[in-house]
């Protein structure tokens, strides 16, 4: 995850919120960011993340919109 998301997180608080995490990526997928996220907001609910390969991005619309 980068830096710059660490430092979001770290900065607000997310307590009652909902955080549905997404990337695009070229293999490592959402890697450890989901269990990043839940430690730097942990009195946020974390919902199951989307990761799409970046060669697919044209043709995932149907798997965001059913990830939402």
């Amino acid at each position: 995850m980068p830096m710059a998301v660490f430092t979001f997180l770290e900065h607000f608080d997310f307590s009652g919120k909902t955080i549905k995490p997404f990337c695009t990526h070229e293999g490592s997928g959402l890697s450890g960011s989901v269990k990043d996220i839940k430690k730097l907001c942990p009195k946020a609910k974390v919902e199951a993340g989307l990761a799409i390969n970046g060669g697919r991005v044209s043709r995932a619309r149907k798997d965001i919109e059913n990830w939402i």
